[in-house]
């Protein structure tokens, strides 16, 4: 197993925001985490990356084998976990270009071409710019994919993807979320794995997922085949879901 969240709970500022999640994502595997607006998704990105902000009150994060526990966040990075941010902030001063050239040299080179990624994901007239600055929602999508993919993290967390973006973009979202899951260093013995995170779930019929959770008030509500759970939601939305877990207190 490569990522084991259990019975994980999480505050901020004194509010709750997860409350008993329990997740796994396997070596290889892409999983989706699904839920409305304010469910809690991004809280639980932001406790496996260990922002200060997310106290864990009860429960372990455990990644290969190691709980993260509080581990800061720089070692979780050099661990393996990489993220992509629903709203990443503008960095003026710092361009893209930059960015991209010290994390590139910080992993050795071991994430591969810069310049294949900046063309796989059409953001060389991004490069010579500060980092979201001006960006529309495509290009930081599509900015933050770029940083991951140098990055070439062993696990990827993608927050919201498909928020706010155009089909063209959802359709290079989809090959860079591809590229990210293939091999690192041609070995078929390291396969990354990612978690994507979605309110909308239309990225869900792009991408050859195994596994989605619905994440209803800080609780899985339920999870199962990637498929059906992305089918259930484009029809019927979250009311199910939401109904069941309070029927079921």
């Amino acid at each position: 197993m490569l990522l084991e969240v259990r019975d994980l709970h999480v505050e901020v500022k004194g509010h709750e925001v997860l409350r008993g999640v329990n997740l796994t994502v396997d070596q290889g595997e892409s999983v989706m985490l699904m839920g409305p607006n304010g469910s809690g998704k991004s809280s639980l990105i932001h406790a496996i990356m260990g922002h200060p902000d997310y106290m864990v009150t009860k429960g372990s994060i455990i990644f290969q084998g190691k709980t993260l526990n509080g581990l800061p966040t720089d070692e979780r990075a050099k661990l393996g976990i990489g993220v992509s941010f629903q709203l990443p902030p503008k960095v003026n001063g710092v361009t893209l270009g930059k960015l991209l050239s010290e994390i590139h040299r910080a992993s050795e080179g071991d994430g591969g071409s810069v310049e294949k990624y900046v063309e796989l994901l059409r953001c060389s007239e991004l490069v010579g710019r500060d980092v979201n600055v001006g960006f529309s929602g495509g290009e930081t999508k599509r900015g933050e994919l770029l940083l991951l993919l140098t990055q070439r993290p062993l696990f990827s967390m993608i927050d919201e993807p498909d928020s706010g973006v155009d089909v063209e973009s959802i359709q290079l979202v989809t090959k860079a979320i591809g590229e990210l899951l293939k091999p690192r260093n041609s070995d078929p013995g390291n396969r990354p794995s990612a978690l994507i995170v979605t309110h909308q779930g239309t990225i869900g019929k792009h991408l050859n997922a195994s596994r989605a959770y619905i994440m209803i008030e800080g609780r899985i509500g339920c999870f199962g085949e990637a498929r059906a759970i992305v089918d259930l939601v484009l029809t019927r939305g979250f009311e199910e879901c939401v109904g069941c877990m309070r029927r079921g207190r």
